[in-house]
């Protein structure tokens, strides 16, 4: 499946919602794996703001690349973010959307340079 990379520069990303693990099946409650490293994936809620616009997204990101120091409400930068259409029949009915993944969350870094 393609995936498209986000740039990131120009945009101003606070986390809205704290971290959980992101669930494969919800009948067992199982935990999502990396598919290559079997690292444990976490989601996060962000509002991403560009050019007057924002988005409430879910990202996905490898317990291993989460920072200490993250505070909702505060500025993050999400390093690798890629978008990833996808596309399911759930019940005889069409599901369609983007899922987006990032190689990790940090503090983002603030204030100006004198």
């Amino acid at each position: 499946m393609r995936t498209i990379r986000v740039e990131t520069s120009a945009a101003t990303i606070l986390l809205t919602e704290a971290l959980e693990p992101k669930v494969r099946d919800q009948q067992t409650r199982e935990i999502a794996k990396d598919a290559d490293s079997g690292e444990a994936l976490m989601t996060i809620g962000v509002v991403y703001i560009e050019d007057g616009e924002s988005s409430l997204i879910k990202v996905t990101v490898p317990e291993g690349g989460i920072s200490e120091g993250l505070t909702l409400g505060a500025p993050v930068s999400l390093p690798g973010l890629v978008a990833r259409p996808w596309e399911s029949v759930f019940n005889g009915q069409q599901r369609h959307g983007i899922a987006y993944r990032a190689a990790a969350v940090t503090p983002a870094a603030t204030g100006v340079a004198a």
